[in-house]
């Protein structure tokens, strides 16, 4: 199986900037698209931005030109640096990774969540 662990969340006044990173571990064979959701309280899960293993980005329209997603495929780790934050980006985001491991000499796809770090943008 593939792991995924979040870190770099934390309280920041709005304005502010955090880095999350993502780390994924295990019989990893290759890793397609990565990327980072958020889920605010009493509202459902939502794309923030993914990667792909070749580096096409894709970005929700609230975090576009604040939010940059790259990848450090040697590390099979995922970032996202945030800008000028807004109370409204306060959430638990999750990373996401999808891609191939190895199991018993067999390649099997995977879909992987972290355990979601919080984000709070707040004075």
């Amino acid at each position: 199986q593939v792991q995924l662990v979040e870190s770099g969340g934390g309280l920041v006044q709005p304005g502010g900037s955090l880095r999350l990173s993502c780390v994924a571990s295990g019989s990893i064979s290759s890793i397609n698209a990565m990327g980072w959701y958020r889920q605010a309280p009493g509202k459902q899960r939502e794309l923030v931005a993914t990667i792909t293993s070749g580096g096409t980005t894709n970005y929700a329209d609230s975090v576009k030109g604040r939010f940059t997603i790259s990848r450090d495929n040697a590390k099979n780790t995922v970032y996202l640096q945030m800008n000028s934050l807004k109370p409204e980006d306060t959430a638990v985001y999750y990373c996401n990774a999808e891609g191939r491991y190895r199991l018993d000499a067999r390649l099997r796809n995977f879909g992987s969540w972290g355990q979601g770090t919080q984000v709070t943008a707040s004075s």
